[in-house]
């Protein structure tokens, strides 16, 4: 194996793309025309990507899994598309979730070739790590089939989901602007309780309740949470009004309990219905499946092997999920189980059964979301006649 150093010119307004800023060519490469990576072939190669802020590591291996190519190229759009784009083979194009997944997802996807983002998590491994050996480590298990895919196509949800991003995130920090502030009077046994606290009209007989170093450090709290409440509620309008563009707004807002702010994050997350293919993987994408482990499950009676009558213990919910779809799914199911409604109905029919209220409110989430998912593929509103007290 031989490293070519290859000079980058600097660019004007009518250069061409820079070839990769370090280039490794396999020997059997070299012996079939040099470092000619346009040449043309019609097997498939695949090649790993890891991503950093200011450069992409990439390595390309053939079907076979020898190596054709290495290198390192600046994060640039036009220069990583150069790099593929010379290939000149069907490929597979393989790199991890992260910061830059979205965006090189975009870059890539006009290309044609099969896209896999992977979960970074489930490729941990032990020993050295450096780029080479990630992408290395990438590209063979995307050969052998071993990555678990993580969905990525944005389709014409792509304002909602950053209309949806932000708002999350100012909901987060008024919140955590707001727990400060409690924290304040709580350390100094000052009772709290409620909301009263943060209203502006009351503010200043909690605040003579201070010292004067308390005081200042409780007023710059208030402070900015006055500065993210309006941006908060603009943030929310905003959603609201790019999720209202979209067919299946009303679909979701016809479910009782998911209002429009529930249907618009349910939007900008699933993004479509038909990435899952049953409602067990949309339980399992919100949190809601449940984990089970069984072992020595068959034995051998009178020389036949036969299967032991032993029920899987149950390992609590799958902890590998999307939080904010959780949170939907759960805090709906606990505002229809206390109001009347089908959902109530179908609630207290478990409990009335004999089940824990803690396993029928998890229940009646699974049904929730089993039903948008059917309501949402179907293209139908919602209609409680269809909704079985019992099933």
């Amino acid at each position: 194996m031989r490293r070519l150093r290859i000079q980058e010119p600097p660019l004007t307004h009518i250069e061409s793309t820079p070839l990769p800023d370090t280039l490794i060519v396999s020997k059997q490469q070299r012996q079939e025309g040099g470092a000619d990576v346009g040449k043309t072939t019609a097997a498939k190669k695949y090649v790993a990507i890891d991503c950093h802020d200011s450069t992409l590591v990439f390595e390309v291996v053939s079907g076979g899994g020898d190596l054709e190519m290495k290198g390192t190229v600046a994060t640039r759009a036009e220069v990583i598309r150069n790099v593929i784009d010379g290939l000149k083979a069907p490929l597979e194009i393989v790199f991890e979730e992260g910061i830059l997944a979205q965006w090189l997802y975009e870059v890539l996807r006009p290309t044609g070739h099969r896209i896999v983002v992977c979960d970074p998590r489930k490729n941990r491994r032990q020993g050295n790590k450096s780029d080479r050996i990630d992408a290395h480590t990438l590209v063979t298990k995307l050969r052998l089939g071993e990555l678990s895919p993580v969905f990525h196509e944005t389709g014409s949800v792509q304002a909602l989901k950053e209309l949806s991003g932000i708002y999350q995130a100012l909901v987060q920090d008024s919140v955590r602007v707001m727990q400060r502030a409690k924290s304040v009077y709580r350390a100094r046994a000052i009772r709290c309780r409620g909301e009263a606290v943060y209203k502006a009209e009351t503010r200043k007989e909690w605040l003579g309740q201070l010292t004067a170093s308390a005081r200042f450090r409780a007023g710059l709290l208030y402070e900015e949470l006055d500065t993210i409440r309006p941006l908060r509620q603009k943030a929310k309008n905003a959603m609201i009004k790019e999720a209202r563009r979209h067919p299946a707004y009303q679909i979701l807002v016809s479910v009782p309990f998911i209002g429009p702010i529930r249907a618009a994050q349910l939007l900008a997350t699933l993004i479509t219905p038909w990435r899952f293919r049953t409602r067990r993987q949309l339980w399992s994408y919100a949190g809601l499946a449940v984990v089970t482990s069984s072992s020595a499950e068959q034995e051998v009676v009178d020389g036949k092997l036969v299967r032991r009558n032993r029920r899987p213990m149950t390992r609590g919910l799958n902890p590998n999920h999307n939080h904010l779809i959780k949170e939907i799914f759960k805090a709906t199911a606990h505002d229809a189980a206390r109001r009347d409604g089908a959902w109530k109905s179908f609630y207290e029919a478990l409990v009335t059964k004999g089940m824990r209220e803690e396993m029928a409110l998890l229940t009646l989430a699974r049904k929730i979301a089993a039903v948008v998912l059917s309501m949402w593929k179907k293209g139908v509103s919602f209609d409680p006649r269809r909704i079985s007290p019992t099933t």
